[in-house]
């Protein structure tokens, strides 16, 4: 994956030298400004870096830029016209990518040990199932009105603060669990899930953040996918684990709140752990940067960023706003299907709560070889548009064959479709962070990532609502259809965005001028036909 530390340094003629020791030629780039840079204000340098562009070259590019295309004067700071960069990685981006995955992975963990375990919980705190589905939508409730100051914090005061934050919060309402083992203490147990609830937004938003910032191109989508295979290893042992700490007793209710308080106070230690690791390791980011795409961002002053700005510049780009829509049905149907898989089981096989989490197992599990294997396949095709189109259309036809299956009276054959629908659906999660970050640079990753989490977690909140009164009031099917019928429309929506993939076109250092930083900007074909005839 890469060397240690890095110099960043003017080449030679000869090109630029990657990873491996190999000369590749850099090619010209065009004067560009930086995300949410503020139009009309002068770019100030870092005293950190060297100049890469001589001052005549900014004063043009800013002239094209404000008469030509004013959206682009809140994009990239002034880049090269003949300057040369050897951006290398460090080896703590390995390190940080681990921690993050696992303080990530005890938060998912904390989403979904409810409801899974909807019946013993019910029974314990004498509540109603909805009170239970409450636990876990509260993490879908909370991010959407905190999304924009969790964004504009990560953007403004950066990625360690973020980082601090989201695992602090997480070990804090670990703790806040640990005091609330006593029937009548359901409020208490509330309260410190909606404590890690705003831990997850800040931590949701990161996996393309860390991604781009500490890894080179060759594996930046391995690398999202990673992060986001955090999370849903968690959602896996979600699944596994709570089942078998707290099986349901409900003539020892002693023993009950024994093994509840086992899980929850097992659940404070280790997010305790990553607390404190995550506080030695994580930095800001690395010495050099990773990538020319990052490279060029160096010369930018923290003055001159306008989040405002940013915010406008996405809700502008056409191709994001339909993938916000789409990946916002696939992602909520997610949602709702882990939530509910608990009631859907039982419904059709009574007792069966163990298998229940198994077959959540299997799901997530599934989908996290699906992360990995799309991550690996975009890094190697950077076939952005094509993978999710087709990983979404997969995922609609798991829908439906897991929904017409699950009531055969065969548990086999439900693992079987669970796992293949798994695959898919949760293999698509970090195609849609990948996608939105081409198509959005030189935007902030944590804004784009954010907002596609926001349209998460308000479809799930709605198919969450929708599909539970479907499932109790008629039966798991009617809940499953209403879901499909939506993922339908989504695969409409992924097929309408126009694919412009700025960053790749960044880091491969294809010639363009200044209107592919614009909504309008050259498709994957056209940047294959221009790559294809410069070799």
């Amino acid at each position: 994956m890469g060397g240690d530390g890095a110099d960043m340094s003017e080449a030679g003629e000869g090109g630029e030298e990657g990873e491996g020791g190999e000369i590749v030629e850099v090619a010209l780039m065009p004067p560009l400004h930086q995300n949410g840079c503020l139009p009309g204000r002068e770019t100030e340098r870092s005293s950190s870096s060297a100049p890469l562009v001589s001052v005549s070259d900014v004063e043009v590019g800013r002239a094209v830029a404000s008469e030509e295309h004013p959206e682009a004067e809140a994009m990239l700071p002034a880049s090269t016209s003949e300057v040369k960069l050897i951006p290398r990685l460090s080896k703590r981006r390995l390190v940080v990518l681990v921690i993050f995955s696992l303080y990530s992975l005890v938060n998912a963990f904390q989403w979904i040990q409810y409801s899974i375990l909807t019946n013993v919980f019910t029974r314990y705190y004498n509540v109603s199932n909805s009170q239970v589905d409450w636990l876990s939508m509260t993490y879908m409730v909370t991010y959407i009105p905190l999304i924009f100051p969790a964004t504009w914090l990560l953007d403004t005061r950066g990625l360690r603060i973020t980082a601090l934050l989201g695992s602090g919060l997480n070990c804090l309402g670990a703790w806040i669990k640990c005091t609330s083992v006593q029937p009548n203490l359901y409020a208490v147990t509330l309260v410190a899930q909606i404590v890690c609830s705003i831990a997850q937004v800040f931590i949701l938003g990161l996996p393309s953040r860390i991604a781009s910032v500490w890894f080179g191109p060759k594996e930046v989508s391995t690398a999202c996918a990673v992060a986001v295979l955090g999370n849903q290893l968690g959602t896996a042992i979600g699944f596994l684990l709570p089942p078998v700490l707290v099986p349901n007793t409900p003539d020892d209710m002693d023993l009950m709140g024994h093994n509840i308080r086992i899980m929850f106070y097992g659940t404070a230690a280790v997010s305790t752990f990553l607390f404190i690791l995550a506080a030695v390791v994580f930095k800001e980011k690395p010495k050099y940067p990773p990538s020319q795409s990052q490279a060029v961002l160096l010369d930018v002053s923290p003055d001159n960023y306008s989040y405002k700005q940013s915010m406008i510049n996405l809700f502008r780009n056409v191709p994001f706003v339909l993938l916000l829509i789409s990946y916002g049905i696939m992602t909520g149907a997610f949602y709702s299907v882990s939530t509910l898989l608990n009631q859907m089981i039982i419904t059709h096989y009574e007792g069966e709560e163990v298998n229940a989490g198994r077959i959540g197992l299997t799901l997530v599990v599934a989908g996290m070889v699906g992360s990995v294997i799309c991550g690996l396949w975009l890094d190697y095709t950077k076939t952005y548009k094509q993978t999710t189109l087709v990983v979404y259309i997969l995922s609609f036809v798991g829908m439906v064959v897991f929904t017409f299956t699950l009531d055969c009276g065969h548990l086999v054959v439900v693992f079987v479709t669970g796992g293949v629908l798994g695959f898919f659906m949760t293999g698509y999660l970090p195609l849609g962070f990948e996608f939105a970050v081409e198509i959005t640079y030189p935007e902030s990753e944590g804004t784009s990532s954010g907002l596609l989490n926001a349209s998460a977690q308000i479809f799930g909140i709605i198919f969450t609502l929708i599909q539970g009164k479907l499932t109790t009031d008629y039966n798991p099917r009617a809940g499953n259809i209403f879901l499909f019928v939506w993922m339908f429309i989504g695969i409409i929506l992924t097929a309408l965005i126009k694919s412009d993939l700025r960053r790749h076109n960044v880091n491969s250092g294809i010639s363009v001028d200044i209107k592919s930083m614009s909504v309008d900007g050259p498709t994957e074909d056209e940047l294959s036909k221009t790559a294809s005839k410069s070799v």
